[in-house]
């Protein structure tokens, strides 16, 4: 009987913890496939990550799981940039580590600059480390091209230095070489990828994710012009054009496998109930509203998808089937997530500042941070869909 659902799993703390594979992860994968290791549900891994690339993230996962993951099957936080084909042509400054120019050329971005080339190309930019300020007063900087926007993909490694030159851009509109009279605002667009605060590692307590970068940032500019920072785009979980992506992914393998059932209901597993079960929730929020035919009520409008992102970057081909019905969000205790412990009994006392871990331009809603089930690991999980579903 061909399926009539998918998983959505995320990786960090569902099925691993750093370098190291959650025992439970194996188990639930020998339930998912058949005995010549093909899944016999659809499977996307969903994942907040993206210093890497989306083969090298496939490789990792095959590895660690004990069967093929090809890299379809990945959502990096920045995998639904290829629909933003408006900046595919604009000189676009990329932040973050590991392959930021390849990640953004296999995206569609043509024309694009890391920080360090900026670094290089106006060496009086970066300041705070004494060692790395230049000995002489450099020439002036000539042939550098005007930036036209801002892509963060991650968190970089020298946050100092990646701070100072994104705000430089962004007061200077793209030529730091220039002095401009009046702060420009609107500022350039900047797209931002992946806004967890926090995420698990090996160590016993959450580490900085770029939602912390991107406080910094924000905090900064605010600090610098008295305006706020906006974005053309955030994406990465919790955001809806995420899970639509990853929905479409889900029925081209359904469809690649010949299954002629249509998918009904998506399974999204994590272990983050400020970025995995609220984008869950959220997005199942907009199906019961698309369902109900009230477009106006979808992800454009939403409250809690406070982000310019329409209709149009959703739609990701013509003829585009609906079938899904329901996303339901599964909570395992591997990682950030401890029973009991980050979401107290009385939500109207809890302040934002300290209960919600959700990007500033996502509402807090205090029903969409608590998960549809709740359970041990990722094995349990799989096993409460397949009793859900009825499937042996």
């Amino acid at each position: 009987q061909p399926p009539a659902f998918g998983f959505l799993f995320d990786v960090d703390g569902v099925l691993v913890r750093g370098s190291q594979v959650v025992p439970a992860a194996r188990q639930a994968f020998q339930r998912l496939a058949d005995s010549r290791g093909r899944l016999r549900v659809p499977v996307v891994f969903l994942t907040n990550a993206g210093n890497c690339l989306r083969s090298a993230k496939a490789r990792e996962l095959s590895q660690a799981l004990g069967l093929q993951v090809s890299p379809e099957q990945v959502i990096l936080s920045h995998s639904p940039l290829r629909l933003f084909s408006q900046f595919h042509q604009k000189c676009m400054l990329v932040a973050g580590q590991g392959p930021v120019e390849e990640n953004a050329q296999k995206l569609g971005f043509k024309h694009v600059v890391t920080i360090e080339a900026l670094r290089n190309a106006y060496p009086l930019l970066d300041m705070v480390d004494q060692s790395r300020r230049p000995k002489e007063l450099p020439p002036p900087t000539t042939g550098f091209p005007t930036v036209e926007g801002v892509i963060l993909f991650g968190e970089p490694v020298r946050w100092e230095t990646s701070l100072q030159l994104i705000i430089d851009i962004l007061l200077s509109n793209g030529n730091p070489g220039a002095e401009l009279q009046d702060i420009p605002y609107p500022h350039l667009p900047v797209l931002a990828c992946n806004m967890d605060l926090l995420w698990m590692a090996e160590a016993k307590m959450p580490r900085f994710g770029h939602g912390t970068f991107l406080l910094c940032l924000e905090s900064i500019y605010k600090k610098v012009t008295g305006r706020e920072l906006k974005y053309e785009a955030l994406i990465g979980k919790p955001s809806s054009v995420t899970y639509r992506y990853a929905e479409y992914l889900i029925k081209q393998q359904a469809e690649e496998q010949g299954w002629k059932s249509p998918i009904r209901r998506l399974y999204a597993v994590g272990d983050n109930p400020m970025s995995d079960i609220y984008g869950a929730n959220l997005y199942n929020n907009y199906l019961k509203s698309a369902h109900q035919n009230q477009i106006q009520a979808g992800v454009k409008r939403s409250p809690q998808a406070a982000s310019p992102q329409t209709e149009d970057h959703l739609e990701l081909r013509k003829g585009y089937n609906n079938s899904v019905e329901s996303c339901k969000s599964i909570l395992v205790c591997t990682g950030v997530y401890r029973r009991n412990a980050d979401i107290p009994s009385n939500t109207e006392e809890c302040t934002m500042e300290t209960v919600f871990h959700g990007h500033r331009d996502f509402c807090f809603d205090p029903s969409l941070v608590e998960a549809s089930y709740i359970v041990q690991d990722v094995n349990d999980a799989v096993q409460l869909a397949f009793k859900k579903e009825n499937w042996s």
